[in-house]
Formats: structure tokens, sequence, C-alpha cells
């Protein structure tokens, strides 16, 4: 059957006409267990339907299968209990990573959960991959994927301040989310940088949604809210801002510019194509299933890596009038 064994022609052809007859399959599972069949890459995510997230998987598919590798995906929808349940699922298919993808709190909690799902994984002969997730502490058996998402909201917010503008509608995530955290933190850095005050009333906190977007500029322009830009945490915050100062009567940029983060593949499609911050989603992937894969194979290389984000100007910020 694997094509290594010395025997006849007609002994070979006698069994595979079996094989074919009876429709026989190998017992993965039993192959596994002795160590002879790679095992698949397992994505686990929040939400499938997510662009961002999207392009992860794809990228955690491609570099899979460029290595004769499964790829799983299994959604969590924000259910810790179910996060649990299928990372241990994984472990008991064997698979040579899981991979969890997106923003979490990062607790005490988070860390003790992390560090034994780590373990458990360990175990087994698989690894645990953070994509974009709060690195853990030193001595957990872990890979570490993240992007410059502070530097990246240093950047977004800097593009607006250096145009002109300060007072910047800040509409960014929930608090105690590290993406969001994160975020916050560059826009201040950047405010610090350009000698800027910080307003109160203009940091807006709440979910990455395009309905968020769309009710939080509405609320500041009821509110009588004086701002020249908005600093979108997403596209899709972005999208729904947008939407929400044109129903008002606002040209963009002429009235009010607008940055995002994500660069999703619709947003130089807008009109204006909207500025935004990129990243590297599908390298995201690609490079937690290459470190992964490496150092399984050659049991070295770093377990923690740090990608890039870029500023990427469109037509959808202008200085003040």
């Amino acid at each position: 059957m694997a094509g290594n064994y010395p025997v006849s022609a007609e002994t070979r052809a006698r069994v595979m006409a079996a094989v074919e007859t009876l429709h026989y399959v190998v017992n993965v599972h039993a192959k596994a267990l002795s160590g002879r069949v790679a095992g698949p890459v397992a994505l686990v995510i929040q939400d499938i339907t997510g662009p961002s997230l999207a392009h992860v998987a794809a990228g955690v598919e491609q570099e899979a299968a460029t290595r004769g590798r499964l790829s799983l995906v299994c959604a969590t929808r924000g259910d810790v209990a179910r996060e649990a349940d299928l990372v241990q699922l994984m472990r008991e298919q064997h698979a040579a990573a899981v991979v969890l993808v997106g923003g979490a709190v990062r607790d005490e909690a988070y860390n003790q959960r992390m560090a034994d799902y780590a373990t458990a994984l360990d175990a087994a002969g698989s690894r645990l991959v953070l994509v974009g997730r709060p690195p853990l502490p030193a001595g957990v058996p872990a890979t570490v994927v993240e992007y410059d998402n502070r530097g990246g909201a240093f950047q977004a917010a800097s593009h607006l301040l250096v145009a002109g503008h300060r007072r910047i509608l800040f509409l960014g995530g929930q608090r105690d989310f590290s993406t969001a955290e994160q975020r916050l933190a560059g826009y201040r850095d950047a405010l610090r940088a350009h000698d800027a005050a910080f307003v109160e009333e203009l940091d807006m906190p709440d979910v990455y949604t395009r309905a968020s977007g769309y009710r939080r500029t509405l609320d500041a322009l009821h509110a009588g809210l004086d701002f020249t830009a908005v600093l979108a945490g997403t596209d899709m915050v972005a999208i729904g801002a947008l939407a929400a100062l044109r129903e008002a009567g606002l040209d963009v940029p002429g009235d009010v510019s607008i940055v995002g983060y994500d660069d999703v593949p619709f947003a130089a499609d807008l009109a204006p194509a909207l500025t935004t911050v990129r990243v590297p989603y599908e390298e995201l992937g690609r490079t937690a299933v290459r470190l992964t894969l490496e150092r399984e194979e050659r049991l070295a290389g770093d377990d923690h890596v740090v990608l890039g984000t870029q500023l990427v100007v469109r037509q959808s910020v202008r200085s003040p009038r």
C-alpha cells in the first residue's frame, strides 16, 4: 500500500484492484498514533466572516497547502468554553499547530488559560500559536506572531496631525481589549509627539463594527462636539462614520477627514478612497504556519515575531478649513 515493499507486479495489481473495489481508505488516526502522518494546522478564530480574520485564514491555508498540510478552520463566536473544547479536539486530532487569532483581554485568567493550552498541546507534540494576541510569560511553550499595532495607530494619527488637525474624534475599541488598548496608546503617542492635547470627550470607545462607527459619529454630532477628523479603530468603523457624516450633510474630506485601520480590500473602492493602515494579515497567517512547521522540522527558530504595518495614503484626508 505504501509502495515501499518489494512485491511482484501481479500481486500489486490484485491488491490495488481490491482497494478500488472496496473503496478502502487509510485509517488516519492509526497513522497519526504511529507518527507516520503529517498533522493538520488548525485555525481557531472568533468569526470567520470578518474580512481581516478571513485574510489570516487565507494565509494559513496557503502556507499549509504548500507544505502538504490540511487546514482546519473553527469559529468560537467569542465563547471561551467553545475555544477550550476546540483546542482539546485539535489536540486529539494530532494537529501540528493550533493557531488562535484575534485580540483578547490580557489578565491573569487569560495567561493561565493560554498556558494550560500550550502545555497540553506541547505534551501531545503540537504547538500553540498566538496571532495578534498578547504574548505570554517566559517559559510557556507557545509561538507568538504579532504586528506593530501601536505603531500603526501612531502613523495614522500623525498623518492627521501633520495635516493640521488638532481635534480628532477617536473611535477606538472596547477597553481592556488588547488591540484596542494598543491603538489607543499609539494615538496618544502621536498626540504627545506633535504637542497636541488629548481631549477626553473625543475619545469614544465601543465595539469594532460598522453600526458602532455610525452610531458614535452621530452621537458626537448631536452632542455638538467640535472635530475636524475621525480616526477609526477599523475600516468597518470608518465606513459607519462616513455614512453618518454624509447623512449629516458633511463632505469627506472637505469638512471632515477620516483614517481607518486594516486596509480591507474594498477600502480603496470607497468614495473617497480611504486612507488607512495596512496590516499584513495574510503574512501573519503564513508566518504562523512557517514558524511552527520549521520549528517542528528543524527544532530551531524564533518563537516571537513582530511584523510591520504601513500607512496607505489615499483621498480621505485634507487639511482643515
